[in-house]
């Protein structure tokens, strides 16, 4: 089930292979301040399908991950991230998180959101 998503002005648009399981609410200042919920990806499940040049990137702190945003618009769109499931950067096993708040025909509504304290993990 492929789900499209898109940015207020439809410069940037992506999709990706699959519905989330669930998804997170990041407590950190970066992630509350931007009202994102996350859905994770590995990068074969995610496909940008607007030009690259549509995408604006920021890197904050340790600069370990890159923050998309529409280079147009604004609004926050995917992340390229290591995966971070052991509490520690695994680079070896990249992730994409995507902003699901941007897909296209899909309730979230019907998705479990699990909060995560980034506020005082990092």
């Amino acid at each position: 089930m492929t789900i499209k998503a898109s940015c207020h002005c439809s410069a940037t648009t992506f999709e990706v292979s699959q519905a989330p399981e669930t998804v997170t609410q990041c407590t950190c200042s970066f992630c509350s301040k931007r009202g994102a919920l996350w859905a994770y990806y590995t990068p074969s499940q995610f496909k940008l399908t607007s030009p690259l040049k549509n995408v604006s990137f920021y890197w904050w702190g340790s600069k370990t991950i890159k923050h998309g945003f529409c280079a147009t618009c604004g609004c926050g769109t995917f992340t390229e991230t290591p995966d971070w499931s052991t509490g520690k950067p695994d680079f070896g096993n990249p992730k994409i998180s995507v902003n699901s708040r941007l897909f296209d025909d899909f309730d979230l509504d019907q998705v479990e959101v699990v909060i995560i304290d980034g506020k005082n993990l990092w």
